[in-house]
């Protein structure tokens, strides 16, 4: 048996693709202690199986076309298909260092049975120079992580991201797997997310722990189109649409609050842009740019709780 597996899930993004698994051939691991599973997702099978040919020659990968889309259905592929006790996912344009399987297994035996889920660090690789509005506070929605200090226990505030994270595959079975309502599908014309945050807080709810591993770092791309104000907008909808197919009754606790929030973020906004227009006005404020995120969460949660919950 494999030591761990190295995951990849792609869709029809070859021209990144390549970086990422010439990272994991580069792997300071033995090539016998881990295993390479490429699952594509691409709409185009036959391009899918020409592109999986040129990857032959490496002997611990496996090119895996799956039909069904969906990133959560493929993750789940992935899983079923281990042949270790860890599947270590890794994004298709994100490039591992050397190191990153050695020490996420490191981890691993640091802190024994107990530990289910490992995430590691996440630094940028800017398509473009990274804009004045963009504040740390949303480097999260990049996937950009690094939480500092050595490899521990993570705190519950502090979250992990897709493009680097490590599951223990029987934690995975045993608690259903990656939910297929959430997480991305096809081209990314929706944003949907939070199949990682389900699975590590029913993970969390067994008493199993989880581990940030610095070590483990990867350099993962923000594409020129996520470094829009237009996509965090859309990626503020989705979040909301995520979060409440998560917990829906969850979400109506805070909403004459947040109710509140939103009108003052309306009239702090110039007169002609007291109305619908505030929610998509650019502006070069970090802060205010920010709190309009925040408008546009909110007001999406209140459109699918039915404005429900504003009564006195």
């Amino acid at each position: 048996m494999k030591r761990i597996s190295a995951v990849i899930c792609t869709y029809n993004r070859y021209d990144v693709l390549e970086k990422a698994i010439k990272s994991l051939e580069q792997q300071t691991l033995l090539p016998s202690d881990f295993e390479i599973l490429v699952i594509d997702n691409s709409p185009d099978f036959v391009r899918s199986e020409e592109v999986g040919k040129t990857y032959t020659h490496i002997s611990n990968l496996k090119y895996v076309i799956e039909k069904t889309p969906g990133l959560s259905n493929a993750r789940n592929v992935a899983t079923n298909l281990a042949q270790s006790p860890f599947v270590a996912f890794l994004d298709d344009d994100a490039i591992a260092i050397p190191e990153w399987l050695e020490k996420i297994l490191v981890a691993v035996e640091q802190f024994g049975e107990d530990v289910d889920v490992i995430g590691g660090r996440i630094d940028p690789i800017w398509a473009k120079p990274r804009p004045s509005w963009l504040g740390d506070e949303l480097l999260g929605n990049v996937s950009v992580v690094n939480w500092g200090g050595e490899c521990r226990i993570a705190s519950s505030e502090e979250w992990f991201a897709g493009a680097n994270i490590t599951f223990r595959v029987v934690a995975l079975k045993e608690n259903g797997g990656f939910a297929v309502n959430l997480g991305r599908k096809g081209s990314g014309a929706t944003l949907l997310s939070n199949e990682e945050s389900d699975l590590i807080e029913k993970i969390r709810a067994s008493g199993k722990k989880l581990v940030y591993q610095p070590e483990a770092r990867v350099d993962h791309l923000v594409e020129e189109k996520r470094l829009e104000q237009s996509w965090f907008r859309r990626r503020a909808a989705w979040q909301a649409t995520s979060d409440f197919l998560m917990k829906p009754e969850e979400q109506v606790k805070y909403l004459k609050s947040d109710w509140e929030n939103l009108i003052a973020y309306v009239n702090n906004m110039e007169p002609q842009n007291r109305n619908i227009r505030a929610l998509q006005v650019e502006t070069d404020n970090p802060g205010v740019f920010r709190w309009q995120l925040s408008a546009i969460y909110t007001i999406t949660r209140l459109a699918l709780a039915g404005f429900d919950g504003l009564e006195e």
